[in-house]
């Protein structure tokens, strides 16, 4: 028992130093943002590198969501007679909540733990004590461009999937029922609100910005070894998936207070 309680208060400790290691680096890298000269050209070649890499991943996940949400939805619907209601149930659940959570947590996946590598790389082999040596502020040039990127990225990455799961869902609308796309589309959008669109659009910017923060801190703060560099991956996308779901814990209470008032 004495062994089991040591154990817990050495985790505990661990988890507030980590907590407390992460707050500090958000703030340098923060500050980053306002300091001279921001690094313009590695900004565009990290989104357009990001975007690029992520892009199909979305593409396919978003249609395959529609397709199935719509699939497994219909039957509950049609036996009450509102099957009229669909695309404005799917459009709320999407937009609202499963379109940002899931692309998000592919996002955590594949742009955080590779992120998280490839900074580890740089660590293991010196690039980043290189950079230093030669003038260039790794967290200036490195750190706050991948930040600031995925913060950029991943809010057009979920509309774009929001969008691609709507047109999945009309495809399986169609297996069924001889409906127009603008029909369709209409019905949808009457449903949305402001106060759908506009918390959900938020709290993309975060997951955005959680998924580029803890790849470049988990790689930042690689220890030597070319073992670390995997451990820094893996765990990049475990705490970026777990932040996301925090986030999008308090970003729904937030909400509801707000529009409920």
């Amino acid at each position: 028992m004495q062994k089991f309680r040591l154990q817990l208060s050495h985790s505990i400790e661990s988890i507030l130093i980590e907590i407390g290691d992460i707050i500090l680096f958000t703030l340098e890298v923060i500050k980053q943002f306002f300091l001279a000269p921001f690094e313009h050209r590695e900004l565009i070649k990290q989104s357009y590198y990001i975007g690029n890499k992520t892009l199909p991943l979305i593409t396919i996940t978003g249609f395959i969501m529609g397709l199935v949400l719509t699939l497994q939805s219909r039957p509950v619907l049609v036996e009450f007679g509102a099957q009229n209601l669909l695309p404005g149930m799917i459009s709320i659940s999407v937009v609202r909540e499963i379109g940002p959570v899931i692309t998000a947590l592919l996002c955590a996946g594949k742009i955080s733990s590779g992120i998280g590598a490839e900074l580890g790389a740089m660590k293991v082999t010196e690039q980043l004590d290189a950079m230093e040596v030669s003038g260039t502020k790794p967290l200036n040039f490195v750190v706050a461009t991948r930040v600031l990127a995925t913060t950029l990225l991943v809010p057009i990455l979920v509309i774009f999937a929001d969008a691609i799961a709507i047109v999945g869902s009309f495809v399986a609308v169609r297996m069924y029922e001889d409906i127009s796309i603008v029909l369709f589309i209409s019905r949808a959008f009457d449903s949305l609100s402001f106060s759908d669109v506009i918390p959900a659009t938020i709290k993309t910017f975060f997951f955005g910005f959680v998924i580029g923060l803890i790849g470049t801190y988990k790689g930042y703060n690689t220890s030597r070894g070319t073992e670390s560099v995997g451990h820094s991956a893996n765990s990049a996308v475990v705490t970026a998936s777990l932040a996301i779901f925090v986030i999008d814990l308090l970003a729904v209470q937030l909400s509801n207070l707000i529009f409920e008032v």
